[in-house]
C-alpha cells in the first residue's frame, strides 16, 4: 500500500491525536545551509522517515539548504540522530534543544519546498554566503558582552524583540529579515571596524547576515551559535545569569520561551505590562499582538471591538465576510498594532 507523505486530517481531529500520545516529546531545531541538488525528492525521502518517528513540525527545503523546528517523542530521539548522520547532506548537524517542551507546539508534519529557507531578499552570486562571521559558543557570546566597545544587533523582527532581547542591543525596528539587512548597514555603517556581535532564535539569520555584512567590508563579525535557544540552556545548564532578558518569540504555537520574569511590554489593547501573544481570533484578521489575558477574555481573543463582533457572528456568516474581502482585495484597518500603542 502506497504511503501518504502529507497531511490528511483537519486540525481538531490533529489537536486529539496530538493529546491522546501520552509520550514525552522535545522541541528541536537545526539548520545547515548545504547544497540540495533535488530538494523534491529529498523532502519525500526526509518526510517518509521523519513521519515514521512521530516527528510534528514545519521543515523547509530549497536548493541552498533545511531549516526544521519541530517536535519528536523522546523515545525516538536517538534514531532520529542516527538516521540524519546517514545523509550526507546533514550528517553531523547540530541538534538545537528548547528550553520548554509544549506537547502541543506542533500537531502536524509539513515539510515544504521552497526557493529559500529564510526570505532574505538577497542576491546570492554576488556575494559568498559560506564565508560567515566568527561563530561564538553561549559562554564565549555571554563573556564577550562584557567586552568594551562592542556593537550587539538583534535580527529578528520587531514583534520577536520586544517581548525579549539582549542588554544594550541594536534592535532594528521592522516587520521581515528582508527589510532588516539594509536598515542594520546603515545603523552600522560608521562601525565597520568594531567587533560586531549578531543573534537570532536559533543561528540561522545570522549565517546569511554575517556573510553579507562581512562582503560589506565588516571586518569583525561574530555570531551566536545556535542562537538564542541555545544561548538561554547553556546559561541555564551553568547557573548563570542571563544577559538575555523577557521572551524568546518562537514559530510554533507556543509563541514564546521564558527565559527571565522581565516583562519588556505592553498590552496592546489596554497598555499594561504584559508580553502574551496571541492571533487574533477573527480568520479575516488574525493579525499578532501582545495582549494580556484579561484582555483577551473580554474580547474574546480578538484585537478589537470589530473583529468582536465578527467572530460573534454565525461561522457561515463569517466565512462570506472573508470571501468579499478576498474577492475586493481588502483587509481590516481597525485591528490594532505594535504602532498604536507607541512600540
Amino acid at each position: 500500500m502506497k504511503k501518504f507523505l502529507f497531511n490528511r486530517y483537519d486540525k481538531d481531529t490533529l489537536i486529539k491525536k496530538v493529546l491522546a500520545d501520552k509520550r514525552e516529546r522535545r522541541v528541536i531545531s537545526f539548520y545547515r545551509y548545504v547544497k540540495i541538488e533535488d530538494p523534491i525528492d529529498f523532502r519525500n525521502r526526509l518526510y517518509d522517515t521523519f513521519d515514521d518517528l512521530g516527528i510534528l513540525g514545519r521543515i523547509y527545503l530549497a536548493n541552498e539548504g533545511i531549516n526544521a523546528q519541530f517536535s519528536i517523542p523522546v523515545e525516538n530521539y536517538e534514531k532520529l540522530r542516527q538516521f540524519v548522520d546517514t545523509i550526507p547532506e546533514l550528517k553531523g548537524i547540530y541538534f538545537n534543544d528548547a528550553v520548554e517542551d509544549k506537547k502541543e507546539s506542533f500537531i502536524k508534519l509539513a515539510i515544504k519546498v521552497r526557493r529559500k529557507i529564510v526570505a532574505d531578499g538577497l542576491d546570492d552570486s554576488q556575494f559568498d554566503p559560506s564565508d560567515v562571521g566568527t561563530h561564538l559558543s553561549p559562554l564565549e557570546f555571554h563573556q564577550t558582552l562584557e567586552e568594551e566597545g562592542v556593537i550587539v544587533v538583534d535580527l529578528r523582527n520587531n514583534y520577536e524583540s520586544e517581548v525579549g532581547h539582549f542588554e544594550n542591543a541594536i534592535l532594528p525596528d521592522v516587520g521581515t529579515f528582508r527589510e532588516e539587512l539594509p536598515l542594520v548597514e546603515k545603523i552600522l555603517e560608521n562601525d565597520k571596524d568594531k567587533k560586531i556581535l549578531l543573534y537570532c532564535t536559533g543561528g540561522i539569520r545570522c549565517e546569511k547576515a554575517s556573510a553579507y555584512l562581512k562582503y560589506k567590508g565588516f571586518e569583525k563579525v561574530h555570531q551566536l551559535r545556535g542562537g538564542i535557544i541555545n544561548y538561554a540552556k547553556a546559561i541555564s545548564d551553568h547557573g548563570l545569569k542571563s544577559k538575555f532578558k523577557g521572551k524568546n518569540f518562537v514559530f510554533d504555537d507556543r509563541l514564546g520561551e521564558r527565559i527571565t520574569d522581565d516583562v519588556l511590554t505592553v498590552c496592546y489593547t489596554c497598555g499594561k505590562p504584559s508580553d502574551r501573544h496571541s492571533n487574533c481570533a477573527n480568520l479575516g484578521c488574525h493579525v499578532l499582538i501582545v495582549q494580556c489575558e484579561s484582555c483577551s477574555e473580554s474580547l474574546l481573543d480578538c484585537c478589537s471591538h470589530e473583529c468582536k463582533e465578527i467572530v460573534s457572528l454565525p461561522e457561515e456568516t463569517q466565512k462570506k465576510l472573508r470571501q468579499e474581502l478576498r474577492k475586493q482585495h481588502k483587509y481590516p484597518s481597525h485591528h490594532l498594532t505594535r504602532k498604536m500603542v507607541g512600540k
